[in-house]
């Protein structure tokens, strides 16, 4: 595993009314609760709060992080009354009560009409990067990739209590801010850094950070930003996730010849058609344009990354992981489960947050009510 590149994942939870599964805006309160730990912070509505590995060089120190952010969240939202739940959309709506923070509030002033379906909820992983330029290498060999990504994270079928039919409700609803779209096939990091600042210069974006492309050059970090996955369910969803991701960037810089350019359209519809079905329907092969079982974009992805994953040692758990997702539908899949057994929202927000956390089932949440 020497000389991987850097790891580091990004959460956004949702924090749910225990008795109603209504999203609740006790983002303060749970906050307050952690005491001031460093790996969970606020983030544009009160309803949700982000959580953030450290920098990671194996997929079991993700693994640990993920685990013990979860657990420290777990805890604080039951402190402050509350459940904290990895689904990318409240299940049962929300009020959209914007964060008391400077940079927030002229997001929420110059889109106003965004915000009262704002509050989705992703999972970022950050993969470190020799330069700039290497990071325009990766992004357009992530590009092809990223419906793949999407389809195994998509985790938000219901929106205002009811099924919404996607897999990823999120993708939709994220899709319509101005700059929530694939990264282009930029040619050098001139041609990228043109396209921040015509966004910018245009009143699509208040500035570098709200260039919201589904992956970019992170304006902070030396990394390589993947934005476009659903937050998981199961924090090991999210290590596989982190795995693949990682190996898609290995790959894309040990090649000698230039990504293939996929039109945009084409990405596009493998986008659309992952966000609709997920892992339980027809995805879009970009090679060919033409539509292919999700499980053998699967497959497709695990055999162009499999020398990346095996010089990391992490071929066989992102293929047993890949696996796993598949037989239980992904995050979507699962939800859908969890509410049929559910006979009221508050025993699905028990199920999610139990869920969440790794537990067997939500029981012992469901008895505290």
């Amino acid at each position: 595993m020497g000389g991987q590149p850097a790891v580091g994942v990004e959460e956004e939870f949702v924090l749910l009314d225990a008795r109603t599964g209504v999203a609740v805006p006790a983002a303060p309160r749970v906050l307050g609760a952690l005491g001031g730990e460093p790996g969970v912070v606020p983030e544009f509505l009160r309803f949700q709060v982000e959580t953030m590995t450290g920098v990671c060089r194996s997929l079991a120190e993700i693994r640990a992080d993920l685990a013990r952010l979860r657990e420290r969240l777990g805890d604080a939202a039951d402190e402050a009354g509350c459940v904290a739940v990895a689904t990318a959309v409240a299940p049962f709506g929300a009020v959209p009560l914007v964060t008391a923070d400077a940079r927030y509030e002229r997001l929420a002033a110059r889109f106003p009409a965004l915000v009262e379906r704002a509050g989705t909820c992703a999972c970022h992983v950050h993969v470190g990067i020799p330069s700039r330029a290497a990071g325009i290498r990766a992004l357009a060999g992530l590009r092809p990739w990223l419906g793949v990504l999407l389809a195994l994270s998509a985790n938000s079928p219901y929106v205002d209590g009811l099924d919404s039919g996607w897999a990823s409700a999120r993708y939709p609803l994220w899709s319509r801010w101005p700059t929530a779209r694939p990264p282009a096939a930029w040619r050098d990091v001139a041609e990228y850094d043109a396209a921040i600042g015509e966004a910018i210069r245009s009143g699509a974006a208040p500035d570098v950070r709200g260039v919201y492309f589904y992956a970019r050059l992170s304006p902070r970090y030396p990394t390589v930003e993947v934005r476009i996955a659903d937050v998981c369910l199961d924090a090991g969803d999210a290590v596989v996730l982190a795995g693949l991701v990682r190996a898609l960037v290995v790959t894309a810089l040990g090649e000698d010849a230039p990504p293939r350019r996929t039109p945009d359209s084409v990405v596009l519809r493998s986008l659309r058609t992952a966000a609709r079905y997920g892992l339980a329907g027809p995805g879009l092969d970009v090679t060919t344009g033409s539509p292919a079982p999700a499980e053998k974009l699967v497959e497709d992805l695990l055999a162009y990354v499999r020398p990346a994953l095996r010089a990391a040692g992490d071929l066989d758990e992102v293929r047993r992981g890949c696996r796993e997702l598949e037989t239980l539908g992904g995050g979507a899949g699962r939800q859908r489960v969890l509410r049929a057994a559910a006979a009221t929202p508050a025993r699905f927000a028990a199920r999610l947050a139990a869920a969440t956390r790794g537990t067997d089932d939500g029981q012992n949440v469901e008895a505290a009510q």
